[in-house]
């Protein structure tokens, strides 16, 4: 992270999305090898044999082949495939920038300047409130709205955020300056701005 940062830049937080995604992942990883277990051993006391005359011994090393390889295709397909998909997204909040990262092969990501939001707002449902994560909106004017979706502690999340915005050097502002001194325009301002010589 240290060679992507601005000078002058420095990170704040970095998190990942709220680890409740990999609830089901995580009891398919437990139970899946405990029922393939049982199967297994259901296939070696000989009881493929009772249930179908034709499946002789012969069968045995086969059938938990077959079973191992399916269960490694199902854990290999949901439980690893969701787990990755959960650690290839990254939140980065440094000292002028939002950053999200997405994917670990396929690299997309966006940045935010804090100097552009002009709102922070977090959104939660019931499951989220109880885990206290929720998604932040970072409203940036006519540009539109960037989400960070299912933030961990999402309110202190908000809380690094606005103090960031608020620590920002007021020559980070890009609203254009502001001319204090009208001296310095060569022309006279009528009425809307035009020169009425």
């Amino acid at each position: 992270m240290r060679k992507e940062l601005l000078p002058g830049e420095q990170v704040i937080t970095i998190t990942r999305q709220q680890a409740r995604s990999l609830f089901f992942p995580v009891v398919t990883f437990i139970v899946l090898p405990a029922v393939a277990a049982y199967a297994c051993a259901w296939i070696v006391k000989g009881n493929p044999q009772r249930l179908a005359p034709f499946i002789t011994s012969e069968w045995t090393p086969w059938l938990l082949g077959a079973c191992g390889g399916l269960t490694a295709l199902a854990l290999l397909g949901y439980s690893v495939k969701r787990l990755l998909k959960w650690r290839s997204v990254r939140y980065v909040l440094t000292s002028r920038r939002v950053i999200a990262k997405y994917g670990m092969f396929n690299r997309a990501d966006w940045q935010v300047p804090l100097a552009s939001v002009r709102s922070v707002g977090v959104h939660q449902n019931l499951l989220q409130r109880s885990l206290r994560s929720g998604n932040i909106s970072l409203d940036t004017g006519p540009s539109g709205t960037a989400v960070l979706a299912d933030v961990p502690e999402a309110g202190k999340f908000r809380e690094f955020v606005l103090d960031a915005m608020g620590e920002l050097p007021n020559s980070e502002v890009f609203e254009g300056e502001v001319l204090t001194d009208f001296d310095e325009v060569p022309w006279e301002l009528g009425e809307g701005g035009r020169d009425e010589r």
